[in-house]
């Protein structure tokens, strides 16, 4: 695998000022998928390319970002080799429900990017 973003991600304060305002300016089409611990997902399908997704972030002290997420084979492996190379481990290995693996890293410059594995189909 040549490592490629699969997916971008947007965590926002106003989810429904978000969804209005980028389904307008780029015509994306936004689907909500309800989240096993509440509330719900938007997934983003901009058709050709990579999608993404958003949702409200519900933490006041955290600004609205993107954060974008680069495929890996081995999510612990690479997840651990970031670590050797001088990443910082935000948020270490989870499972997202049926989905896959994600992690999220800080790179030795402050750069925060996360890895995804998808789990087999």
């Amino acid at each position: 695998m040549a490592n490629p973003f699969v997916h971008i991600e947007l965590q926002t304060k106003d989810l429904a000022q978000a969804k209005d305002f980028y389904s307008r300016l780029f015509g994306w089409k936004l689907e909500d998928i309800p989240m096993p611990e509440g509330g719900s997902y938007t997934m983003i399908d901009v058709g050709e390319g990579t999608g993404g997704g958003m949702f409200q972030n519900p933490d006041p002290a955290v600004p609205p970002y993107w954060l974008a997420y680069v495929g890996v084979d081995d999510i612990r492996a690479s997840t651990a080799r970031a670590r050797e190379l001088g990443a910082t481990v935000l948020r270490d290995v989870m499972e997202v429900a049926s989905y896959g693996w994600l992690s999220v890293l800080r790179d030795p410059a402050g750069a925060v990017f996360a890895l995804w594995q998808p789990k087999p189909m």
